[in-house]
């Protein structure tokens, strides 16, 4: 079997034009809202157009070419793709002289495309605002995925997509809107960028700008975390602002698939979905135990304390990553809650990371299964979601996937830990980066951030976070000697 090294060159060439084009939208926010003296449109636009012009290289030669993706084909145009975005959206950090190194640059990149929201900035409120809001729009293009956006146009380029949209999007598998996934992809992104919206003009309710209430919009809805401020929401201290992006982020940390049925009335069909229940209880239930401690400790008034507990919940829940408060500073026990917030996630078929409610739903299930079949060893015991059997490959695959992500999490730890961080730094850098989640515990907790981390570290947690982004599998596949051996 060979590669369809046109297909893959083309559709390659399209993401570092789409790329660049975004960066090019950054332009009219540099021109307005930065200082005297700062000039990032001039950054932006060069980095803009030498994207444009070496995915154009990639683009235009392979037009024409007629044949199918096939399923490895979109695991190399995912990961690649990923990482060559990646690469390319250095520029304006490198050219500008906001981010010189191009280690921490790439760590800044990866952590956005990723909508991580680790940071390695000290500086963020002296860097002109066009490149703050590069910095942002890094966070909303990967928050729904490139890919998808690239999907939603395949029918112009007369080929199919869903090898590349099972490859990347978030969860088990895409819960298609409608039949068509072309379709799909573009009612997806209509919600998505329907709700980034809808969340600017709410914050410029509360009293921000334009240019922050739509910086923060970006990484809300990508479940990302970037923020125009070095002290993140905690530097607003307002209540409106925290209460409405509790709600945009426990939105985007919802199926879409689920949103859109909040759009049609069809409430029932919302509650009756087993994975939304229990994301919602979740929420619910670890906000009311951190909310009671945060009373007992810091001295707040009981709303004070309950707002505080329900945005670093829903924060940590989604792996959007936000801080209005030290969450470490209440009390050991806290922190804990929050480290094992860090390995559930949100819901599959949103924008946010980690491993998903859904995966964590079906073990348990499987494992109170288990049970009943000791008892009765020739019966038939499926695990049913919603009422459906799932089948024993999605039962094993979601076993795989979480044996998998333990072992990754372990050595993650291990080897961050070789680079001479302490115990709690290593394990907190490791499970906020493969869960995408952005701060952590040790030393790159929530008032902390990532620049004193050795280079390996980072070079480490930036493969981290892809890996976590496209759901370990798709990267690790590509490494695998059996995977190229065909070629």
């Amino acid at each position: 079997m060979k590669l369809n090294y046109k297909i893959i060159l083309h559709i390659l060439g399209l993401l570092l034009m789409i790329n660049g084009g975004f960066m090019l939208l950054c332009l009219p926010f540099a021109f307005a809202y930065d200082l005297e003296g700062q000039n990032s449109w001039i950054e932006l636009l060069i980095s803009g157009l030498i994207t444009i012009a070496v995915g154009a290289g990639g683009f235009f030669p392979t037009r024409g070419h007629k044949s199918h993706l096939k399923k490895r084909d979109g695991y190399i145009i995912v990961t690649f793709g990923w990482l060559f975005m990646s690469l390319f959206a250095t520029l304006p950090y490198l050219f500008s002289g906001a981010i010189p190194s191009f280690t921490n640059a790439f760590f800044e990149t990866v952590s956005g495309y990723t909508t991580t929201g680790a940071s390695i900035l000290n500086n963020i409120e002296e860097l002109p605002m066009g490149i703050l809001t590069w910095r942002s729009m890094t966070q909303w293009i990967g928050g729904m995925g490139i890919i998808v956006l690239t999907v939603a146009i395949m029918p112009i380029l007369g080929m199919g997509g869903i090898r590349l949209f099972s490859a990347e999007s978030p969860g088990l598998s895409p819960d298609k809107l409608k039949p068509r996934i072309a379709d799909t992809a573009k009612r997806l992104w209509i919600i998505y960028a329907g709700l980034t919206a809808m969340e600017v003009v709410l914050l410029m309710f509360g009293g921000m700008s334009f240019v922050e209430a739509f910086n923060h919009s970006l990484t809300t809805m990508a479940t990302g975390g970037f923020s125009t401020k070095q002290d993140s929401i905690a530097f607003y201290d307002n209540a409106y602002l925290q209460y409405v992006l509790i709600v945009f982020m426990f939105l985007a940390g919802t199926n879409f698939s689920m949103t859109y049925m909040l759009f049609k009335g069809r409430f029932k069909k919302i509650w009756n979905n087993e994975e939304f229940r229990f994301y919602s209880l979740m929420t619910i239930v670890a906000t009311l135990i951190v909310a009671t401690v945060v009373l007992a400790v810091s001295g707040h008034g009981a709303e004070r304390s309950f707002r505080d507990a329900l945005f670093q919940v829903v924060s940590i829940v989604t792996t959007t990553g936000y801080v209005s408060a030290d969450y470490t500073a209440w009390m050991p026990f806290v922190t804990l809650i929050f480290f094992v917030l860090m390995f559930i996630g949100a819901s599959a078929g949103s924008t946010a990371g980690g491993v998903k409610v859904i995966r964590h739903i079906i073990l348990f299930k499987n494992s109170l299964q288990e049970f009943k079949r000791q008892l009765h060893p020739q019966g038939v015991i499926p695990v049913r979601i919603d009422g459906k059997a799932i089948s024993n490959e999605t039962t094993f695959n979601v076993l795989a996937f979480m044996i998998v992500y333990i072992i990754i999490f372990a050595v993650g730890s291990i080897l961050m830990s070789m680079t001479g961080v302490d115990f709690m730094t290593a394990i907190g850098a490791v499970a906020t980066s493969l869960g995408n989640i952005g701060p952590g515990v040790g030393s790159v907790g929530p008032v902390d951030n990532f620049a004193h981390l050795p280079l390996a570290g980072k070079w480490l947690l930036s493969f981290l976070m892809l890996l976590g982004r496209l759901e370990l599998f798709t990267v690790l596949v590509i490494l695998s000697p059996a995977f190229w051996k065909d070629y």
